[in-house]
């Protein structure tokens, strides 16, 4: 978790101004920072199992074209 900057520091919303006459006195900082630590958060569990979901699904079945069979030696449809 950050430290709350110091009161003459510059404002970590990027405005330029000093954090005391900025968003000091509001959550406005807080928020956004916890709200990108959950998009964030959100983004590695999809990632994890649609990553997940690739590499497992190898072993179903080819569609081949008809009258063509798998061939798992060759890894490819005859």
């Amino acid at each position: 978790m950050a430290s709350e900057p110091g009161r003459n520091d510059p404002c970590p919303c990027g405005s330029g101004r000093k954090y005391k006459n900025c968003c000091r006195n509001s959550d406005a900082w807080y928020q956004s920072s916890t709200v990108q630590g959950i998009i964030v958060g959100v983004v590695l569990l999809l990632s994890i199992l649609v990553i997940g979901g690739l590499l497992t699904s190898g072993g179903g079945a080819v569609d081949c074209p008809p009258g063509e069979v798998w061939s798992e030696a060759h890894g490819h449809c005859h």
